[in-house]
């Protein structure tokens, strides 16, 4: 990641005493925290609001919407804390170290279990962004299933996958290898953060590996091919919203200034599209530390669908049943706890919790006068 550097020039003592007392003379001695502004108006001080954020599609809204000042327009600063991937995310939310985020539904679930963190809303779908991958030539392409993905239990089992653990990439995969009749426990899986793991896969280490966007592209530009993706696989894989429950409970008027913001950035993709290549291709260098081609840009695009408002708010309503983002979220707690990563106990002690929670969402389509 890259930080901006920006350039003051100097200013004279006595110049800038004189802006202090003109300052002072015209706010007086109110303690209301107020900034004067040109025309002698004045602005509440902004709530800075810090938002934990991964190097991958999720991003671009909260990155685009910050160089825009839609964090201000909206009533807060915006402070991005960078994190490799889902797990480092949660492990920070005792420390207190951010208020909102986005990240993968199985860190979510884990952290509804432990921290009673809010899942608030929908990032995007990484369905199709999430992929086991293996290197040109390999036996395992030689045998395509009906569904799309390649490779036989034979042909896996006792194989070594390289994937970041405890992620929805990790929940792919697993679904990869439950799809040929196996689990985890008939092969290796080796954790690595996902720049790490293209490192040791390019060296020759593993036999497979799990990627998400967009190291798959890297993947891709060295010519390894995809053997299965959440959507062949069937699987619902949501990048969530996440709130921590401390900030959330304190401060829910911030939190919909948040989703405000964030859904100005989702009506943005819905609208523009592939019109907006050229600005994520900066955005990967800038934050993600990845060169991205445009037709890298474009293939991202294409594979995150999101939703906007009014799509989500149908989605969280459990007016005549479960939702369709508890169901997903109950078929990932049945999966891990199948999986034995999960006690029948915990499963049903975060999935009766009410994590999943469209309170804010609602909050912000009353703002918006929005009618379902």
């Amino acid at each position: 990641m890259k930080k901006s550097r920006f350039k003051f020039r100097n200013v004279g003592i006595a110049v800038l005493s004189s802006l202090i007392l003109l300052t002072s003379m015209l706010t007086g001695c109110g303690t209301d925290k107020s900034t004067p502004t040109p025309t002698g108006t004045t602005t509440k001080e902004l709530t800075k609001i810090r938002v934990s954020l991964q190097p991958s599609f999720e991003s671009f809204a909260a990155y685009d919407g910050a160089k825009k000042g839609w964090d201000k327009e909206a009533g807060f600063t915006q402070e991005m804390i960078y994190f490799d991937s889902g797990m480092p995310q949660i492990a920070a939310l005792p420390a207190n170290g951010w208020d909102i985020g986005a990240t993968g539904n199985v860190p979510m679930l884990l952290a509804a279990l432990k921290y009673e963190s809010y899942f608030i809303g929908i990032a995007d779908d990484e369905s199709a962004a999430n992929q086991v991958m293996v290197r040109s030539g390999s036996p395992i392409l030689g045998t395509k299933n009906a569904n799309g993905t390649f490779g036989n239990a034979e042909q896996l089992k006792g194989k070594t996958i390289l994937t970041t653990t405890v992620s929805s990439g990790h929940y792919v995969v697993s679904t990869y290898l439950k799809s040929l009749g196996l689990s985890d426990n008939d092969v290796k899986i080796m954790n690595l953060e996902q720049a790490q793991a293209v490192a040791a896969y390019d060296s020759g280490k593993g036999d497979l590996i799990g990627l998400w966007t967009p190291f798959v592209y890297t993947g891709l530009s060295k010519g390894w091919s995809n053997v299965a993706n959440g959507q062949q696989l069937g699987v619902q894989v949501p990048l969530v919203l996440i709130a921590n429950k401390k900030f959330a409970d304190e401060h829910p008027e911030e939190v919909v200034k948040f989703l405000e913001f964030y859904f100005r950035g989702i009506d943005q993709w819905e609208k523009e599209g592939k019109n907006l290549a050229d600005d994520y291709v900066k955005f990967g260098a800038d934050w993600m530390g990845t060169k991205i081609t445009k037709e890298d840009a474009l293939l991202d695009i294409q594979t995150h669908p999101v939703y906007n408002l009014k799509k989500q708010l149908e989605m969280f309503d459990s007016s005549k049943g479960p939702s369709q983002v508890q169901k997903n979220m109950q078929d990932i707690a049945d999966f891990f706890t199948k999986q034995g990563k999960l006690t029948e106990e915990e499963s049903k002690k975060v999935m009766g919790s009410g994590f999943i929670t469209d309170k804010f969402l609602k909050m912000l389509a009353e703002k918006q006068g929005l009618k379902k």
